[in-house]
């Protein structure tokens, strides 16, 4: 009965932490709408640039450093060690602040060779603002861990949605701020960073208070194990951050790649970085639909793990089966929506049409990030973590190579389409590792039938309003786009699944997990 109590609680945890993951990812990629809006493409440019540097640091408090520390607090449960401020908090918190340290120096001291790597010495200035971040997450890191090492995941989840709404609300704050006052536009970079430092800062404090109320820590006198502890949190730690960190890493690659090879291309330094934020308007919708194609299949991940391929196979399999089925149906439909809609979700979200053509080509990164971070969570929770990690770090070398290769040729376009073969071929790999790990999975059980006649039917439905529609109604002020962007989006996803239902795409137990599924029992065929 402990056991079945233990599990429950892990579900509901791993399911707690997917939601509060799913409204912090949210509110990440939504604010940079009207942070584009209010700054220009320049000031999302100079956004963008320091944002690889501000999401490591988040990743590590949220991801990297928790999970590791997680492990270490559920083994001396299992041994009946004591969580002592001596033996563990202490030690802990010193390897982390000396790592964190290592951090912060790396980029504070190395900011102008950075910026002049990007192409933009300007963004020193902020660049430096970021490494101080580094110095609070410690204190998150170490909390968050010990409460998911005991299996409450409740105060990771408040203070994570604490933190995202801190930072959301002061960077937007700023921006409105240095726009109305007239300040130097590269103000931004500095205000994202402290937007991230007070809302770590609230986060520790909701997390300290929670932590003091919950008395987590005995008074004996326990041996500390540096070895151990600096092994976990250097190693394990990484590579879980490393597994979450893919489109930040392409944003990375873009960060120190875009703007020199668009100069080189012939443009002006002014006009590179202003393209490159042109290039970065596609990446909130990218996050979002990521967001959209994952978020049903990873709330089927907490049943798969190794343990229940030992103790029911048959059961595993069909939960891998749906979890791939509804992120590919998601995420496919997110894509091909987004595509076939971007000429007016541009002008809707960022106020003119500029660089559709390339952000057409980026959407396809939505379908196939969502089907890695499917495939590589399945292949994590069988214990193969170090394995995604390294196909993570392949997928972003080919990205770097491909843009120094294509941006010079094709521009931001070549950008995108480094982006979308890089994460091509991610996801390859993670395909055919998960065939070689589990030789009775099936991938050819998909309905591919389905998914072929739903597909054509919302992109025959976008090419007819794209085409006639838009023209038809004479659509030109951004209230008429956001109320046409919204019909056509309902009727095209209605149109989408009710097509996919009708051609058996679901089984009677997926349909049945679907929301108001009682509407669609009737409609198969």
């Amino acid at each position: 009965m402990g056991d079945e109590q233990t599990t429950r609680q892990l579900y509901k945890g791993a399911l707690l932490l997917t939601f509060s993951g799913l409204i912090s990812k949210i509110l990440s990629a939504g604010y940079r709408i009207p942070l584009q809006n209010i700054t220009g493409d320049l000031g999302f440019y100079i956004y963008q640039q320091i944002y690889p540097f501000l999401g490591f640091a988040i990743i590590l408090s949220l991801y990297g450093f928790p999970t590791a520390i997680s492990k270490l607090v559920a083994e001396r449960q299992e041994e009946g060690k004591f969580l002592s401020f001596k033996g563990f908090y202490i030690p802990l918190l010193c390897l982390l602040l000396l790592i964190n340290l290592a951090f912060f120096s790396g980029i504070y001291f190395s900011s102008h060779s950075i910026a002049v790597w990007m192409g933009d010495r300007n963004l020193q200035p902020s660049i430096q603002a970021c490494a101080y971040l580094f110095l609070i997450i410690p204190f998150t890191s170490l909390l968050r861990g010990t409460f998911q090492g005991i299996h409450n995941m409740r105060p990771t989840a408040i203070s994570q949605v604490v933190e995202q709404l801190a930072r959301v609300s002061v960077i937007l704050l700023v921006a409105i701020t240095i726009v109305w006052k007239g300040k130097d536009v590269y103000s931004i970079g500095i205000g994202a960073a402290y937007g991230s430092m007070i809302g770590a800062a609230l986060a520790t404090c909701v997390l300290v208070v929670i932590w003091v109320r919950q008395n987590q820590y005995e008074q004996k006198i326990v041996k500390p194990d540096w070895v151990e502890f600096g092994k976990t949190i250097l190693l394990y730690g990484t590579i879980i951050s490393v597994n979450h960190m893919l489109l930040l890493l392409l944003q990375l690659a873009d960060a120190f790649t875009l703007v020199p090879n668009l100069v080189e291309s012939g443009l002006s330094s002014l006009e590179a970085r202003k393209w490159k934020g042109v290039y970065d308007r596609g990446f909130p919708l990218v996050q979002l639909g990521t967001v959209v194609g994952s978020s049903l299949a990873l709330a089927l991940v907490p049943s798969i793990t190794k343990h229940r391929l030992e103790r029911n196979p048959p059961s595993f399999y069909l939960h891998i089966q749906s979890a791939l089925k509804f992120s590919l149906f998601l995420s496919a439909g997110a894509t091909i929506g987004l595509v076939g809609l971007f000429p007016y979700i541009n002008v809707l979200l960022y106020q003119n049409e500029a660089g559709t053509n390339s952000l057409r080509v980026l959407a396809f990164a939505i379908l196939f990030t969502s089907l890695i971070t499917t495939v590589a969570t399945v292949l994590q929770g069988l214990g193969f973590i170090y394995l995604t990690a390294c196909f993570i770090l392949l997928g972003i070398g080919l990205k770097w190579g491909l843009n120094e290769l294509l941006i010079p040729i094709y521009g931001i376009t070549g950008s995108a389409l480094a982006t979308v073969i890089s994460l091509f071929l991610v996801l390859i790999v993670n395909i055919y590792s998960l065939s070689k790990k589990l030789p009775k999975w099936k991938g050819s059980t998909f309905p591919l039938l389905a998914f072929g006649i739903a597909s054509v039917s919302l992109s025959l439905f976008l090419w007819i309003s794209n085409n006639y529609l838009f023209d038809l109604l004479n659509v030109h002020t951004r209230i008429a786009y956001f109320w046409l962007v919204i019909a056509c989006t309902i009727f095209g996803a209605a149109l989408y699944l009710v097509v996919f239902i009708r051609c058996d795409g679901f089984t009677d137990e997926e349909l049945n997990a679907l929301p108001f599924s009682d509407l669609f029992q009737d409609k198969k065929v």
